[in-house]
């Protein structure tokens, strides 16, 4: 009788999944990636036990761990079989070395909605979700994106995404933009005025890491009449210090609706 082939080092170690599991690959299909600081915080558990459980999850090729930067954790991306695992249509995240501060940030963000940073939360919407919510949509289903007007590159409507969409608990639907460095007058002025013209959105919340650019999205504001709209936090660094997306300086209590002197019809 034939002998069964050996294992080799390609042979992915399928393995029961727990509910932790479970709940970390959800995580990381919501967002491009993540760091073994953001699972010890989703998770509750120490940084050492939650690169284990990385680890066994990376054997398994549910998870993909590619190194990056010299002296940075290594980033963690949902693989294909990981998708599957879950049921989730989300296509695979790409790296993007470019967004790396970035999207450690929107992902800390999360964690903190989810604590409650914001107030009871019906939903957090992550923006890989939105566009591919949008991007295979009845066209009967109201999308996520933001109307800016006009057309894009290819002649495609130009939209807008926020880092993250919460929905209330009371209806409310708040926008988190992570601005961590200045898109130029013109163009934040262009998203600020699709926020208004939207009457979904109660709120936007910018968190900006510098009184510059406080400053630059308060003064884009009120040149656009909308400043009841727009509210500001700061942040400290996301990825020196990665509990700071947690513990913001300012108000925490979420938006409220819009009122009438906000500018912008309802």
């Amino acid at each position: 009788m034939a002998r069964p082939p050996k294992p080799t080092a390609r042979t992915p170690r399928r393995v029961r999944l727990g509910e932790q599991d479970l709940e970390l690959l959800w995580f990381l299909a919501e967002h491009r990636m993540a760091l073994p600081e953001h699972v010890a915080a989703l998770l509750g558990t120490t940084v050492e036990a939650a690169r284990l459980r990385l680890a066994r999850l990376v054997r398994a090729e549910y998870v993909v761990k590619e190194p990056l930067f010299h002296r940075q954790p290594a980033m963690y991306l949902i693989a294909r079989d990981g998708l599957g695992a879950i049921g989730s249509a989300l296509p695979r995240p790409r790296r993007d070395i470019h967004a790396y501060e970035h999207d450690v940030g929107v992902a800390w963000l999360w964690i903190a909605a989810r604590r409650g940073t914001f107030g009871p939360l019906r939903e957090i919407v992550g923006e890989r979700r939105m566009r591919s919510h949008d991007g295979a949509r009845d066209p009967d289903v109201e999308p996520f994106a933001v109307k800016l007007g006009g057309f894009g590159p290819r002649g495609r409507e130009s939209l807008h995404y926020p880092d993250l969409l919460l929905r209330a608990a009371d209806g409310r639907r708040v926008a988190l933009e992570l601005e961590l460095s200045s898109k130029g007058r013109r163009r934040l002025e262009r998203i600020l005025s699709g926020y208004a013209a939207d009457p979904r959105i109660d709120g936007v919340v910018y968190l900006v890491p510098s009184a510059s650019l406080a400053r630059s999205v308060q003064g884009a504001a009120r040149r656009l009449g909308i400043a009841s709209l727009v509210h500001i936090q700061r942040v400290r660094s996301t990825v020196s210090n990665p509990t700071a997306a947690v513990a913001l300086e300012a108000n925490r209590s979420m938006p409220g609706r819009r009122g009438r002197d906000s500018g912008t019809a309802r």
